[in-house]
């Protein structure tokens, strides 16, 4: 699909999974569940062990229900290896331009991290379709309202500190899309393969956004 039908996709659902584990063996049941769930978009971390080899089987599998993307991608070369194993967006906790230029190359969707005023313009000017502010623990929902006064124009997303009480205060400041790690797919959910677990809190989560649309 093109770069603005995956980036439509991604706002819609209004979630991005960040699926990361030392083992890989469970990811693909843990994206099958999220999918159950209603979180129909995870990246899957450059830190997973084998994580090529994950995305391209996730494509493979999961394809039709899941939009899948590779996470911590901090330079061009692992850019272009991750699009190579099929993902459909990249993201990163920090910024590099080439990571930026070369989605935009292959009309991909690209999420790079910034944390200051000026790295968020940065990132935004150089062509992100969302920015990604990591770690959102640090500032909060406040700062993401402070942000919107200047920069209305940027899509945000606050990753770190999404949980089931904050998600709706990040949507409330302005917050385009949110990124939610292990409070949505707990690694002792996974250890006990529990996933209907991680389906029932994907549940949650997806609530809480079209709760947040209708208003409420």
């Amino acid at each position: 699909m093109s770069r603005e039908h995956d980036l439509q996709h991604i706002l819609h659902c209004g979630l991005v999974a960040v699926v990361r584990f030392d083992d890989p063996e469970p990811l693909l049941a843990v994206m099958e569940a999220l999918a159950a769930g209603g979180v129909e978009v995870a990246e899957v971390t450059m830190t997973v062990p084998n994580a090529l080899e994950v995305i391209r089987t996730a494509k493979r599998q999961l394809g039709s229900r899941m939009l899948v993307g590779a996470g911590t991608v901090l330079d061009p070369e692992t850019a272009r290896a991750a699009l190579l194993a099929g993902a459909e967006f990249l993201v990163a906790p920090t910024l590099n331009t080439e990571v930026i230029q070369l989605c935009r190359r292959y009309d991909k969707v690209v999420m790079p991290g910034a944390f200051t005023p000026t790295e968020v313009l940065q990132a935004w000017e150089a062509g992100a379709d969302i920015v990604k502010v990591f770690p959102a623990d640090v500032v909060g929902p406040a700062f993401f309202r402070a942000l919107r006064g200047p920069l209305p124009q940027v899509r945000l997303m606050p990753t770190g500190g999404v949980d089931l009480t904050t998600a709706a205060q990040f949507l409330q400041a302005g917050a385009a899309c949110l990124g939610v790690g292990g409070p949505l797919v707990d690694p002792r959910w996974v250890a006990a393969g529990d996933y209907a677990r991680i389906t029932q809190q994907a549940q949650h989560y997806v609530e809480i956004v079209q709760q947040h649309r209708r208003g409420g």
